[in-house]
C-alpha cells in the first residue's frame, strides 16, 4: 500500500489520487444499458427473462411468475435461524427509531388577515427498491431502503432482486423484506429491473422513484431513467477515509480499511494520519489481514489500486484532505473525536472513536447506510424518510393583500418581458380591458 507524505499547504493534491475514474470508463456499460432499457420498454416481461438468461441468470423456464409469492416469502422466513431473525429485528428497530425522527408534516402559517402560506408534505405513492443478490446479497439494504419508505407512508413499495440460476431466492433477502414491510417482490435484477420499475411491464407496474445500490449497470441505468422517475443517487464504489493520530490501533485501522476494500476492486480505503509509525504499522497489518479474507481477490485489488495512506504534519491538514475527498464514510480514530466534529465539512457518515467501526453504521446503529460517494457528500445527503416525501407549496392571498403587492408583481413581470404575468394581476383590478 502506498504511503504518501503530504506537506503543509499541499493537502489538496491528495484528493487527486482518487480521481482516476471518469465517464469514459463507462462507455461500454452505457451502450449495453441503453440497449437493455429499450428492450424492456419494447418487450416487457419477455425482455426481463431474456436479459436475465443472457447474463447468466434464470430464464423463463426457471421463473414462471416474476412476482415472489407469499408462500415463498413465508417459507424463506421460516427457514432462517431464529438468532438471525432476532438480529434483523434489532437492526430494523434501530433503523425505525432513527428514521422516525426525520418524518416531516404539512405546515402552514398566516400573515395579517388574508395571507396563508405553507407546504403540503405527502408520501410518494409508488416507490421501487433495488437489492443486489449476487456474491454479496445485501439484505441490510432491504432494511435501509424499505423502512424509511414505510415510515414516510408510501402506499406501494416494490422490491426487485435477482434470483438464483434455478429461480430460487435468497432467504435472508426475503426475510428482511418481510420484516421491513415490502409490498411486492420481483425476481429480476440488473439494468433490466431498473427499466421495469421506471417504465412498467406486464407484471411490474411502474413506480415514481427508485432507490437502492447495485452494480455499475444498475447505477448507469438509474442515471438514464432519471427524469422519467426520481432516483436516490448514482452511487459509485464504496469509500472509507480514516483520520488517525498516534493513539490509534493499527490493527483496527487495517480491519476497517479492508471492510470497504472487500466490496469490489474499485472501492477505496484511505488512511490519513499524523503518525509515520501508525502509517507503517497499518500498512503491514493490511497485508497480514488480507490473507484471511474470503473476498481476498476483491480487497487486494482495491487496496493496490485505490488504497493509500497519507501522512500529514498535523491534524488540521488531515481534515483538509478528508473534506476535499468528501468520503462516503469518515472515521475519526483520534483522541476526543467529538471535539473535532465541527472540523468535518463533508462526509456521508462520521463514526467517532475506535469502537465505532464502519460496519456498525452499515448494519445495526440505525442511521442509513445508503450514502453519497465520489465526493457527492459536498452536495448530497444520506438516504432518509425525506427522500420518500414530496413537498407542495401553499399560497393564498385575499383581494386586499394582492392589491398591496400588485404593482411589485407588474414591475417584475415587465422587467422580465413576461407581460402576461402582469396581466393576470391587472385584470383582477380592472386595469386590463376585458375583450
Amino acid at each position: 500500500m502506498k504511503i504518501i507524505k503530504i506537506k503543509k499547504g499541499e493537502e489538496l493534491s491528495a484528493a487527486g489520487f482518487l480521481s482516476n475514474r471518469t465517464d469514459s470508463d463507462f462507455d461500454e456499460i452505457d451502450k449495453s444499458v441503453r440497449e437493455i432499457i429499450a428492450g424492456v420498454k419494447k418487450d416487457g416481461d419477455k425482455a426481463l427473462h431474456y436479459y436475465s438468461e443472457k447474463f447468466g441468470g434464470p430464464g423463463e423456464k426457471q421463473i414462471e411468475q416474476l412476482r415472489v409469492s407469499q408462500e415463498e416469502i413465508d417459507n424463506a422466513y421460516n427457514s432462517v435461524e431464529p438468532e438471525f431473525i432476532n438480529t434483523l429485528n434489532k437492526a430494523a428497530a434501530n433503523i425505525r427509531a432513527f428514521h422516525e425522527k426525520q418524518l416531516q408534516k404539512t405546515w402552514r402559517y398566516e400573515e395579517g388577515t388574508g395571507i396563508l402560506l405553507g407546504q403540503l408534505i405527502r408520501p410518494i405513492k409508488n416507490v421501487g427498491v433495488y437489492v443486489p443478490g449476487g456474491t454479496a446479497p445485501l439484505f441490510s439494504s432491504v432494511l435501509m431502503n424499505v423502512i424509511p419508505a414505510k415510515i414516510a407512508g408510501c402506499q406501494r413499495i416494490v422490491m426487485c432482486t435477482p434470483a438464483a440460476k434455478d429461480g430460487g431466492m435468497n432467504k435472508y433477502i426475503l426475510t428482511a423484506a418481510k420484516i421491513a414491510g415490502a409490498d411486492e417482490i420481483y425476481k429480476t435484477g440488473g439494468a433490466q429491473a431498473i427499466a421495469a420499475l421506471a417504465y412498467g411491464t406486464e407484471s411490474i407496474k411502474k413506480v415514481n422513484k427508485i432507490t437502492g445500490p447495485g452494480s455499475a449497470f444498475v447505477a448507469r441505468a438509474k442515471k438514464y431513467v432519471f427524469g422519467t422517475v426520481d432516483i436516490d443517487m448514482i452511487a459509485g464504489p464504496s469509500e472509507i477515509a480514516i483520520i488517525a493520530d498516534d493513539n490509534a490501533d493499527p490493527e483496527f485501522l487495517a480491519a476497517d480499511m479492508l471492510s470497504q476494500a472487500e466490496h469490489d476492486a474499485m472501492a477505496s480505503s484511505i488512511l490519513i494520519t499524523t503518525s509515520k509509525d501508525i502509517a507503517e504499522k497499518t500498512s503491514q497489518a493490511v497485508k497480514r489481514q488480507l490473507e484471511i479474507l474470503e473476498r481476498k481477490s476483491f480487497a487486494e485489488k482495491s487496496i493496490e489500486n485505490n488504497g493509500a495512506i497519507f501522512v500529514t504534519e498535523d491534524i488540521d491538514s488531515a481534515f483538509v484532505i478528508a473534506n476535499d475527498i468528501a468520503p462516503e464514510h469518515l472515521e475519526l480514530e483520534i483522541k476526543d473525536p467529538e471535539k473535532y466534529l465541527d472540523k468535518v465539512e463533508y462526509a456521508g457518515a462520521v463514526l467517532l472513536g475506535k469502537y465505532s467501526p464502519e460496519p456498525l453504521g452499515d448494519y445495526i446503529a440505525g442511521p442509513n447506510h445508503t450514502l453519497p460517494t465520489s465526493g457527492a457528500a459536498k452536495f448530497a445527503s444520506p438516504l432518509g424518510v425525506y427522500d420518500f416525501l414530496t413537498k407542495t407549496s401553499i399560497i393564498k392571498y385575499s383581494e386586499e393583500d394582492l392589491r398591496l403587492v400588485k404593482d411589485d408583481i407588474i414591475r417584475m413581470s415587465d422587467g422580465e418581458g413576461l407581460t402576461a404575468h402582469g396581466n393576470a394581476v391587472k385584470i383582477r383590478f380592472g386595469e386590463l380591458k376585458r375583450r
